[in-house]
């Protein structure tokens, strides 16, 4: 028998009724293909309105729900993508949602020959306060990329920018307080470094993409163990080329959010307080002109994010070898010293 989950109540009042998603919903061509999923076009047949529906496979698919109870709390969110209805009929699970006729944000900014820091600035802030508002409430996405962030429509304004996809995402239980399935690991730092890295290179994008910058990868074709060993470093240039003609403000902005240290690395409510944020309206309103392909930029992207969500086991280290422990033996010999 096929479950109809009406979504016009909250959560605990949620009803049931049987009805099939052909019954409402007549389904079209394929707009993505996850690792769990097939999103297609969907177009409600009682009113004739597009909107997309993401489909799990009971089979082979993750439990999606806790996707929908992230979608049916924290949905209503201005720039979070919303959920129209969700279907069960044993084999498959279906989750209508608005349709992003948009396209993704690197798409955009990529299409667009030139790309000012006033509407870099405009497109960082609203993703920023989004994961904000997300990790306020205890959610956190754990697959932030940009192909997950896209425009719900062609404005290109910064307010039609939605987070989607919340398939892997997880609610902070109240038990523990603590997210025990961490996303990502690699076989040099602890997982949080790579969370935090991930979130931040991808809020950043806005800045990074016009520069055809890619800090950690040079091209689609590296290898993520040459990635890894990039982001590990922390080391990257901020000068020569399009840098030139960056703001100060920008670089500094860009540098700490990218910082290899997590305790150094600037937080969603710090990048938010940044004055390249803060002071979005004093920034120059004269275009970033890009310089490479935008096919080589996004490969490089794509390639940057694989590696992030790369299972590797760790290799673990003696005590003495971490960061730590390294800062603490030199605060004791300089105590010493004195």
């Amino acid at each position: 028998m096929t479950t109809h989950i009406c979504l016009h109540f909250p959560v605990q009042q949620l009803h049931r009724s049987t009805s099939q998603f052909a019954d409402a919903y007549e389904i079209k061509e394929d707009i993505g293909v996850g690792s769990y999923s097939i999103c297609k076009r969907c177009i409600h047949k009682g009113t004739g309105m597009e909107y997309a529906v993401k489909v799990n496979s009971s089979s082979t698919s993750r439990d999606p729900t806790e996707e929908v109870e992230i979608l049916l709390r924290y949905g209503q969110h201005p720039n979070i993508i919303t959920l129209k209805d969700v279907y069960d009929d044993g084999r498959s699970v279906f989750l209508v949602t608005e349709l992003m006729k948009g396209g993704e944000l690197l798409d955009k900014i990529l299409r667009q020959k030139f790309f000012s820091e006033r509407e870099a600035s405009a497109v960082l802030y609203t993703i920023t306060k989004t994961v904000e508002y997300l990790h306020v409430q205890g959610v956190v996405h754990r697959d932030l990329k940009p192909s997950n962030i896209l425009y719900v429509d062609e404005s290109g304004n910064a307010e039609s920018i939605r987070i989607c996809d919340f398939g892997f995402a997880k609610q902070l239980r109240a038990e523990n307080g603590l997210l025990m399935t961490p996303c990502y690991t690699a076989n040099f730092v602890a997982p949080e470094v790579h969370v935090c890295r991930s979130y931040t290179f991808c809020i950043s994008s806005p800045l990074l993409c016009p520069s055809s910058f890619t800090p950690f990868a040079n091209g689609p074709e590296d290898t993520p163990e040459e990635i890894l060993a990039r982001i590990g470093s922390g080391k990257f240039s901020l000068s020569g080329g399009y840098w030139n003609s960056v703001s100060t403000e920008a670089k500094d902005l860009v540098s700490k959010m990218l910082h290899v240290d997590p305790h150094q690395r600037l937080t969603a409510g710090q990048v938010l307080r940044h004055p390249w944020v803060t002071h979005r309206d004093q920034l120059p309103k004269y275009t970033l002109n890009r310089q490479d392909a935008p096919h080589l930029v996004k490969g490089a992207m794509a390639a940057t994010y694989s590696a992030l969500n790369r299972n590797v086991p760790p290799v673990l280290e003696p005590v003495g070898c971490s960061t730590l422990a390294q800062r603490r033996g030199l605060k004791k010999i300089t105590s010493t010293a004195l």
